[in-house]
């Protein structure tokens, strides 16, 4: 028995739930063992082999579309690090920067004296900027 459901998601959101080169729908796919297709209105039909399937991919394509809410703490890991500051990967396909400003309660030199590519952090969001970019903090986090 196959249970098949029809969910919609907002249209500006497909591109996130596709993933690039269709990285995030296939893993949800991969996941969930239940079959993923959307089309460009937002319409997300899933077919699942059975219920805990098809409820899982549901959870992991509205995860996909979510945004980040301010003042929430996730837990991620430091995927680049540059002179100003570390990006993170804090929910499934998402990125955000924690300033150099933002690593520590102290002054911090040098980005790599507090984390480095691979680490696993706590950070929470502080906002985003002009162009919709996740603003991050490890010292919020820590003060949470």
């Amino acid at each position: 028995m196959t249970l098949s459901v029809t969910i919609t998601i907002p249209r500006h959101k497909v591109r996130e739930l596709i993933g690039p080169k269709g990285q995030v729908i296939r893993a949800i796919t991969t996941e969930t063992q239940a079959q993923v297709k959307v089309d460009d209105d937002g319409n997300v039909r899933i077919t699942a082999p059975d219920e805990a399937a098809k409820d899982a991919a549901i959870a992991k394509v509205q995860e996909a579309v979510a945004d980040p809410e301010i003042g929430r703490v996730y837990d991620g890991t430091v995927v680049k690090v540059v002179t100003f500051g570390a990006f993170v990967n804090f929910w499934g396909n998402r990125d955000g920067l924690v300033h150099i400003s933002e690593l520590s309660d102290t002054r911090v030199n040098q980005v790599t004296d507090v984390v480095r590519e691979g680490d696993r952090v706590r950070v929470k969001v502080i906002g985003f900027d002009q162009r919709g970019k996740v603003k991050l903090s490890i010292k919020a986090a820590e003060n949470a």
